[in-house]
C-alpha cells in the first residue's frame, strides 16, 4: 500500500495505490468534496499517474468524509456586482474547462473505474459517479440533481447519462424537481449497480476482481456499450466484428481461450 507524495500535499485529492488497484479520493471533506478547479486538476494527475503505473489495472474513486461529491464548489464564481458581473458568473468557461474534462477524462481511462458513493452525490458530483462504469453506494447516500435549485440545467453528462439509465419520464422529472434519490431506489431505478454497507470495501472488491480479468476487453465493452445507442443494430455488428478482430491480437485472448481448453485458470496480463 503506497501513498503518492505529490498528490497527498494538494490536498484536495488523495492516490493510494493497494496491489492492483488505485484509491482515488477526492478530499475537501469540508466542502462535501465539491470540485474547485485545482480539485479538476489534482484528479486528473491522480487518474494519469493510475495510468502510468503498468500494475494499475483498476481504479476506485470515493469521497473523504461524509460525502461523495457535492458538485461545483459556487465560491468559485465570481458574482462581485460591477459591469461585467454575468461574464464573472458565466459557469460556460469552468464546464468547458474543467466538469467536462473530467467526465471524459474517466470514460477514456484505459482501466475499469468504480465509483464508491460513501454519502451525498449532487450536481456534478452525481454526473461524475454515473460517468464511472459501475457505482457502488452506501445505505444513507444520495443523488440529487441540484442544478434546477440554482436556475441551471444538469451538466457534466448528467443530461445523457440519466436519460439512458433512466428513461425520459424518470430522467426529467428528476431533473427539474431536484429531489433527492436514495441509495436503494438509485439501485432499483438503474442509477447504480449495488448498495453496500461498506461501499468501500465492496468497490475494491469489484475492483480487485476486475483488475485480475482482460482488462483490454473490459475497456472496448465499455466503449462499444457507451456508443451503442448512436447506431443501428446492423452497425452495432460490425463494431463488434472489429473490437472481437482488434481483442483477437491481444495476450489476453490466447490465454484465456488457452487456460479454457487446459481446464485451468487464465492468467490475464491486461494486455
Amino acid at each position: 500500500m503506497t501513498q503518492d507524495p505529490n498528490l497527498a500535499a494538494t490536498s484536495t485529492v488523495s492516490f493510494e495505490k493497494r496491489g492492483a488497484v488505485a484509491l482515488v479520493t477526492l478530499n475537501r471533506p469540508q466542502s462535501l468534496n465539491s470540485f474547485t478547479r485545482q480539485m479538476h486538476h489534482d484528479l486528473w494527475a491522480a487518474l494519469d499517474q493510475a495510468e502510468a503505473d503498468p500494475e494499475i489495472r483498476a481504479v476506485v474513486l470515493t469521497g473523504a468524509g461524509r460525502g461523495f461529491c457535492a458538485g461545483a464548489d459556487l465560491s468559485e464564481f465570481d458574482f462581485t456586482p460591477g459591469p461585467d458581473m454575468v461574464k464573472r458568473a458565466d459557469p460556460g468557461p469552468i464546464i468547458d474547462q474543467a466538469f467536462n474534462p473530467s467526465t471524459r477524462r474517466i470514460q477514456s481511462l484505459r482501466m475499469p473505474i468504480i465509483a464508491a458513493v460513501n454519502g451525498v452525490a449532487a450536481g456534478a458530483g452525481a454526473s461524475i459517479a454515473m460517468a464511472c462504469d459501475i457505482a457502488i453506494a452506501s445505505p444513507h447516500a444520495s443523488f440529487i440533481q441540484a442544478f434546477s435549485k440554482i436556475g441551471l440545467i444538469p451538466d457534466a453528462g448528467s443530461s445523457w447519462l440519466l436519460v439512458e439509465r433512466l428513461g425520459m419520464p424518470r430522467a426529467l422529472a428528476l431533473a427539474m424537481t431536484g429531489d433527492k434519490l436514495g441509495a436503494q431506489q438509485a439501485k432499483e431505478w438503474g442509477v447504480i449497480w449495488d448498495v453496500a454497507d461498506d461501499a468501500l470495501a465492496a468497490a475494491m472488491a469489484m475492483a480487485e476482481k476486475l483488475a485480475v480479468m482482460p482488462t483490454k476487453a473490459l475497456v472496448a465493452t465499455r466503449h462499444l456499450m457507451m456508443g451503442a445507442h448512436t447506431r443501428s443494430l446492423s452497425e452495432q455488428l460490425d463494431q463488434e466484428r472489429d473490437a472481437q478482430s482488434a481483442l483477437g491480437q491481444s495476450h489476453d485472448y490466447f490465454e484465456g481461450v488457452k487456460a479454457f481448453l487446459e481446464k485451468r485458470p487464465a492468467q490475464f496480463k491486461g494486455e
